[in-house]
C-alpha cells in the first residue's frame, strides 16, 4: 500500500472518529428528535425543488472535481477505501451541514440578518474551513476554499429553498464526499492539487 493511500485512510478514519463521536453525543439522548432536527422526519424534509437543486449541485460539483486524475480514478472504484469514504461522508454530511447551514444560518436569522447575508456568510465560513487543504500546498488551499465557498453558498440556497430543512443539504454533501473524497485525499497526499486545476508532473 503506497503512502498516499495510507494517508487517505488516516484522513477518512479521523473524520469518522471525531465527527462520529459528535453525532453520537448529540443524538444520544433522543435519536428521533435528532433525526427530525436534521430534517429526516415526515413534513420536515424540505420540498421537491430543494431536493432537485441539491442533486443538481452534487452532480455539477462531482463533474467539476472529476477533472482531477485521482478523483476520476476512484470515483466509482469499490474497495475498502470507498467503504471508509461512505462512512466518513455520512459523518461529514451531518456535522458540516449542521454547523455551516443550521447553526450559522439560524443564528444569523435570529439576529435579524438578511437572507442574503445568511447565505453569503454560510458559504464563506464553509470555504474558510476548507483552507486546511492548503497545509501542504497553499494553491490547493486556495482552490479548496474557493470551490467550497461556491458549494457552501449553493447549499445555503438549498437550505433556504427547502424551508430550512437540512435533509437535502446533507444528502448532497454525502453524495459529493462519498464520490470524490478517496481520490481527493490521495491527490492531496501526492501533492497534485493545484490552483483550480491538477498540478502537472
Amino acid at each position: 500500500m503506497d503512502s498516499a493511500i495510507k494517508s487517505a485512510y488516516i484522513v477518512l478514519f479521523s473524520m469518522i472518529l471525531w465527527m462520529g463521536a459528535l453525532i453520537v453525543f448529540l443524538a444520544a439522548n433522543d435519536i428521533p428528535a435528532f433525526t427530525a432536527y436534521l430534517g429526516f422526519a415526515r413534513g420536515e424534509s424540505g420540498n421537491l425543488i430543494s431536493w432537485l437543486c441539491a442533486l443538481i449541485i452534487a452532480a455539477l460539483y462531482i463533474k467539476s472535481a472529476s477533472k482531477n486524475t485521482d478523483i476520476r480514478r476512484y470515483l466509482f472504484k469499490l474497495d475498502f477505501l470507498k467503504a471508509a469514504a461512505i462512512v466518513a461522508a455520512v459523518c461529514a454530511g451531518i456535522v458540516e451541514e449542521m454547523v455551516f447551514r443550521k447553526w450559522i444560518m439560524d443564528y444569523l436569522h435570529g439576529k435579524n440578518f438578511s437572507i442574503y447575508l445568511q447565505i453569503v456568510l454560510s458559504g464563506l465560513a464553509f470555504g474558510l474551513a476548507h483552507l486546511l487543504w492548503g497545509l501542504r500546498n497553499y494553491k490547493a488551499g486556495i482552490n479548496a476554499a474557493l470551490s467550497t465557498t461556491i458549494l457552501g453558498t449553493a447549499l445555503a440556497c438549498v437550505y433556504v429553498i427547502g424551508d430550512r430543512s437540512l435533509a437535502p443539504c446533507i444528502a448532497a454533501h454525502f453524495i459529493i464526499t462519498a464520490m470524490i473524497e478517496p481520490g481527493l485525499v490521495i491527490s492531496a497526499a501526492r501533492d497534485r492539487l493545484g490552483f483550480w486545476s491538477e498540478k502537472s508532473e
